[in-house]
């Protein structure tokens, strides 16, 4: 749960509480446990029929996802069959003790898969906008909002973007227009490119969010070698922490964050 984490004085010299969170974002593969290249050929079956390990692996991911006050989801499945027809967001959210959750379905393959990005919360949205990303259908990014007050609002976007370039630069100018002028952003989720890469210094320059503190490496999940997921902020939300988590039950490894709220930014307190 959020967590006061001190006091700062506020304009009529009152002391106003300020709040950490802690969010995360994790490529899930759908319960897919990956652990080496040739998994991707030998297990392929498992992205169209129903394994005996999801139901653990899913259990195994919400209890890592427990401590967390947001979490941001990608490659989750809307319920399919492949899932034993189970909206796997909702599951984890029931399963982690999160009583909020949303799921975009981005694409659907008849009753097999329902591709989609996620989203579990402490705290109610009080709205969540899903948009369609520009190129190849099948790629989406959610949009949520905590606080009805522009300025004091806490805006959260959770994507999955393409695996070509030329398609990520255009989502993300796409993303961009939507997040410019925003006071508070969180942006999250597998962007399918690296900390310095054009696609990044792109986002940075066309809005307020700031450069990655460092690189974590977070893909292939069994010998991490490049940063693919990601977690950026706006310059009033202090990161106090960033880390992988070495937690192999996808072939991307959870990234997790910790941040302050500035003074003013109402997050249920």
């Amino acid at each position: 749960m959020p967590e006061n984490t001190g006091q700062m004085a506020d304009t009529a010299g009152q002391p106003a509480e300020t709040v950490s969170l802690k969010l995360a974002s994790f490529n899930i593969q759908t319960g897919i446990n990956t652990s080496a290249y040739h998994e991707y050929l030998t297990g392929g079956w498992r992205h169209v029929f129903p394994g005996g390990r999801r139901i653990g692996n899913l259990n195994r991911i919400a209890a890592l996802l427990e401590p967390f006050d947001l979490v941001g989801l990608q490659e989750v499945d809307g319920g399919g069959s492949r899932s034993h027809f189970i909206v796997q967001a909702e599951y984890l959210a029931q399963a982690a003790g999160f009583p909020h959750w949303h799921n975009q379905v981005n694409r659907r393959i008849g009753n097999i898969a329902l591709h989609s990005n996620g989203l579990l919360s402490r705290l109610q949205p009080d709205a969540v906008v899903d948009y369609s990303l520009p190129g190849m259908p099948g790629r989406g990014v959610l949009v949520a909002r905590f606080g009805e007050e522009r300025d004091t609002a806490l805006h959260l976007c959770v994507m999955h973007l393409a695996l070509s370039r030329r398609a990520r630069l255009k989502q993300l100018a796409f993303i961009s227009e939507i997040i410019r002028g925003l006071p508070h952003v969180i942006l999250m989720g597998d962007l399918n490119c690296t900390h310095d890469s054009p696609e990044i210094r792109h986002l940075i320059h066309s809005t307020r969010l700031c450069d990655p503190l460092f690189e974590v490496k977070t893909f292939p999940s069994w010998h991490p070698r490049i940063m693919l997921d990601h977690i950026l902020v706006t310059p009033e939300i202090r990161v106090d922490k960033l880390w992988a988590i070495s937690f192999a039950c996808s072939d991307h490894l959870p990234i997790a964050m910790e941040v302050t709220l500035p003074v003013g930014l109402r997050w249920g307190v």
